[in-house]
């Protein structure tokens, strides 16, 4: 049975989604956020899923044969807290992550609070770093 992917680009408007966002400070936080990504990547921001905003994207196959398309980098206005999507087993992300301020990580993901917690420039450093490392493990 093939895998079907559940995180895909979809049609769905980012600013719409951000609009409906509950907290009147993260939604201000994913306008910034937004602004940041677009500027820093150079990619239009489109919905991935229902709660996923990305930038840019890649084409992913795991020697497993598992294949498929995620964003370069990302973000996700969480109601705990901000998911920011970076690329995973990179040397880079992990030397940069230490100068980012207030933040915990899962293997995939990066969670802040807010933005005040972080640094901005660190931040659009990680950005650049994560497109790329995954332009250069998954050239197209």
């Amino acid at each position: 049975m093939a895998y079907e992917q559940k995180t895909k680009e979809t049609e769905n408007s980012v600013l719409e989604f951000i609009a409906n966002v509950d907290s009147p400070k993260k939604r201000e936080d994913a306008y910034k956020l937004l602004d940041i990504f677009a500027e820093t990547t150079g990619y239009p921001a489109k919905m991935w899923g229902p709660s996923i905003i990305g930038f840019g994207s890649y084409r992913y196959k795991y020697a497993t044969g598992h294949e498929g398309e995620a964003p370069l980098v990302g973000f996700s206005p969480r109601k705990a807290k901000t998911s920011l999507y970076f690329a995973t087993g990179d040397a880079g992300r992990e030397a940069l992550l230490p100068k980012l301020g207030k933040y915990t990580a899962g293997k995939a993901c990066v969670y802040v609070n807010k933005l005040e917690d972080i640094d901005i420039e660190v931040l659009k450093a990680l950005i650049r770093q994560s497109m790329e490392f995954l332009q250069k493990t998954y050239p197209d």
